[in-house]
């Protein structure tokens, strides 16, 4: 397995990531504990919302509660992937706004500060009453697909998967000099 991201992070910073256990109860419930003291110290949660999505979001929840209870002065979640942004609001009758529901419950476990990269919907931010820090990777990606992989705008086409994404299309597409094209899609909802 890779390095993780909290190692790279902690790397570069120039400091190690701390002690944890994490394990599963026989019944599938999550067991963490912080190896060394973390009593007024800013604490950093990092734990991107990948699949199994409801198993790292609880993972993250369990880990914030934790740092919460050990007296941590300040603690940032650190969401790479916010799972369930695209469910930011509601389309038709009795559907959840799951997005918000998530940003209540990363409050609630003991965040005072969320970083994520390139939410889906950029209104996500306003379901905290504290910072959050919205940080893109358009510059990485472009950086990479010109440097690492060689390509150039006269090589490439940015294609938006759907309407609600030609604006990020359209950024990556400034970064690289590039053409632009989007796909038109519907799909049907059953109620």
């Amino acid at each position: 397995c890779g390095v993780s991201l909290a190692d790279e992070i902690a790397t570069n910073l120039g400091i190690k990531v701390s002690g944890a256990k994490m394990s599963r109860f026989a019944s599938g419930e999550i067991y963490f504990r912080a190896e060394e003291s973390v009593r007024g110290a800013d604490v950093f949660v990092v734990q991107s919302h990948s699949d199994p999505v409801n198993l790292s979001i609880m993972e993250q929840l369990v880990m914030l509660d934790a740092m919460k209870r050990a007296s941590a002065k300040r603690i940032t979640a650190v969401v790479p992937y916010y799972g369930y942004a695209r469910q930011d609001k509601k389309v038709l009758a009795r559907e959840p706004i799951s997005a918000k529901l998530l940003a209540d419950l990363l409050t609630a476990a003991g965040s005072d500060r969320v970083v994520s990269v390139d939410l889906h919907a950029g209104q996500i931010q306003g379901y905290f009453d504290f910072p959050f820090d919205h940080l893109t990777a358009l510059p990485v990606l472009s950086g990479y697909l010109q440097n690492d992989l060689g390509l150039h705008g006269d090589d490439l086409v940015i294609v938006s998967p759907d309407a609600g994404r030609i604006k990020t299309a359209e950024r990556l597409r400034e970064y690289l000099h590039a053409d632009l094209a989007f796909l038109y899609k519907r799909r049907s909802r059953k109620e």
